[in-house]
């Protein structure tokens, strides 16, 4: 008790600091008001339904990849575009999934139209509809669209999703030998090489920020503008980057998910971090609501005064 309150103590005192920075205030006020939204939405609770949905829907999504990527002729851009999202994952979330997803991509597919495809599609998108639930109620959005609507939208989602994935594999498998061409007319390039290999870093951040992006802007319902969204987006990668490297720590030195359990323990780290991505998700867009009310409440206080001389 006495510790609670010598923190509240301290809180308030660093608040009513802040606040006689305007700047500073009204970010206070922003992120103070993101944070207990998002305990009043039950935020962590409904992190833990999308982080269970989206890992549900990750091995059929690669068996939609690996399908189309055979309908292309080479199963290899599947693998590399694959590869490539999950080098954004800490070391130990991906390893562990990264054989079972090579299993997967390596499998020889049949045509589009069989029942287990249109399976597979129909729960990839149900991870999708996972995300509009939270950011639906992130947002106070009513859902009013129709439900066939919703429904064709998330497996526009899929789609996109796996031909852009495919595009980025060609482009990572006919990379090294465009620039090996390259190097073997214009040598003094070899000088660039690691300019070129960061650009593969690059390209999985650019997906996951295209990703994030249109998720706000198309997921939830009603309009906002795109200047209203930046906001909770850059706050939700620079905290996803802060948390995937300290996750990522945190498996190397002191977890031991492997004692506790055993086989599984590849498929709880990953539920524990896309538990974790959902979490800052959602907290971005409680952001995002937190600051258009508070840009609402202004507006409706009448301006100040003018102070006589």
């Amino acid at each position: 008790m006495a510790f609670r309150h010598s923190f509240g103590s301290w809180s308030d005192r660093a608040g009513r600091a802040v606040r006689r920075i305007p700047v500073l205030g009204a970010t206070w006020s922003v992120v103070a008001s993101a944070a207990v939204r998002f305990n009043v939405d039950d935020g962590w609770a409904i992190a833990s339904h999308v982080a269970l949905s989206m890992l549900l829907s990750l091995f059929p999504f690669l068996v939609i990849l690996g399908t189309l990527a055979a309908l292309v002729g080479t199963r290899e851009m599947a693998t590399e575009a694959a590869q490539l999202v999950l080098s954004t994952w800490p070391k130990g979330v991906s390893d562990p999934i990264s054989s079972e997803v090579n299993a997967v991509l390596e499998r020889p597919r049949s045509g589009l139209l069989t029942l287990s495809f249109l399976a597979s599609i129909w729960v990839a998108s149900n991870g999708i509809e996972a995300l509009r639930l939270a950011l639906n109620r992130a947002y106070r959005s009513s859902e009013d669209r129709n439900p066939v609507f919703r429904r064709l939208q998330s497996l526009a989602f899929v789609a996109m999703g796996s031909i852009a994935l495919l595009v980025v594999g060609l482009l990572l498998v006919l990379g090294p030998i465009v620039w090996s061409t390259a190097l073997s007319y214009v040598p003094w390039l070899g000088s660039f090489s690691g300019v070129f290999h960061f650009g593969r870093f690059f390209l999985a951040a650019m997906i996951l920020v295209i990703a994030l992006i249109a998720a706000h802007v198309w997921l939830p319902a009603g309009r906002r503008r795109f200047v209203d969204l930046l906001p909770g987006i850059l706050a939700t990668l620079v905290l996803w980057m802060a948390g995937a490297a300290g996750f990522g720590y945190y498996l190397k030195d002191f977890a031991n998910y492997a004692a506790t359990y055993a086989g599984l323990a590849g498929v709880m780290t990953s539920i524990v971090f896309l538990y974790l991505s959902a979490g800052l998700l959602i907290l971005g867009a409680e952001i995002n609501a937190a600051r258009l009310r508070y840009l609402a409440n202004r507006a409706l206080q009448p301006p100040p005064e003018p102070r006589s001389r």
